[in-house]
């Protein structure tokens, strides 16, 4: 079988579809891989180390879509990128289809393709084996983008996140408790921070409070408390997400006027 890697085209898409290591383990079970000039460059690989793996660098987007069976990506292809599939080709990438131009989908299915979406990859226990690890990674550096959203000199609030003696933390709230939203409460906890956190699945918040020794504040997430806790909020993270579908609209532009002047909001769901 042919897999294609093309180089991701969207703006500040800085991943590539798969790694030489991955590469390897392909051609050593006997597959081709075509991997299009510089797609892994501003991943830390370069054209050779792909060859080293047993990949065929091609110097085209047409070509490295052309002769695949399956084309591998990280982003959902752009539109620029329809005029290259092949009828009958399968295609995996985060596609989130349900947020998706409704050109791509209507190609996609023209095309016949197979269309396989990273982010709806269930194991059998329900968990999300591909989407999980950038929740983990987009949690985790949350109180970096924040903290520095924070500063004065980027039009924010001008306070620290773990605060001076006198001068207390900032107030972080944290709207979903799933893999980003656990990643994001733990970093900003080690931070420093005063963390509460608000979900509607009672579990997930009694699996929040044991993990932490009850030292997070948490909310059952209704319009009430989610407006009691925006009030009082320094940072805002929105992490409630449905796997494969739309995020949930928790937040009206009303509700957002009630927060702190200047205080930091990241959607990331």
């Amino acid at each position: 079988m042919n897999f294609g890697i093309p180089k991701e085209v969207r703006p500040l898409e800085f991943r590539v579809g798969l790694a030489p290591a991955a590469v390897d383990s392909l051609v050593r079970a006997g597959h081709k891989v075509l991997v299009e000039h510089d797609a892994g460059i501003h991943a830390g690989f370069g054209d050779e180390d792909y060859r080293q793996a047993g990949a065929q660098v091609v110097y085209a987007a047409k070509e490295a879509y052309g002769r695949a069976d399956v084309v591998v990506k990280v982003g959902r292809p752009a539109e620029e990128e329809y005029k290259f599939f092949q009828p009958y080709q399968t295609i995996l990438s985060f596609l989130h289809l349900a947020v998706a131009s409704p050109d791509l989908v209507m190609v996609l299915e023209k095309e016949k393709i197979t269309s396989i979406g990273y982010e709806t990859i269930l194991k059998d226990d329900g968990t999300l084996p591909l989407l999980s690890p950038t929740s983990e990674i987009a949690g985790r550096m949350s109180p970096i983008i924040a903290g520095d959203l924070m500063g004065s000199f980027k039009g924010g609030r001008g306070i620290l996140l773990n605060g001076i003696p006198g001068v207390p933390p900032a107030a972080v709230v944290v709207i979903g408790a799933g893999v980003l939203g656990f990643n994001a409460t733990r970093a900003f906890h080690n931070f420093g921070a005063e963390v509460t956190v608000l979900d509607h699945d009672l579990e997930a918040l009694q699996k929040i409070d044991l993990f932490f020794d009850g030292k997070i504040s948490t909310l059952y997430a209704n319009p009430h408390n989610i407006l009691k806790a925006m009030k009082f909020a320094d940072v805002l993270i929105a992490s409630a997400a449905v796997p494969g579908g739309k995020a949930p609209v928790l937040i009206s532009r009303e509700m957002l006027k009630s927060m702190r002047k200047r205080a930091i909001v990241l959607d990331l769901a």
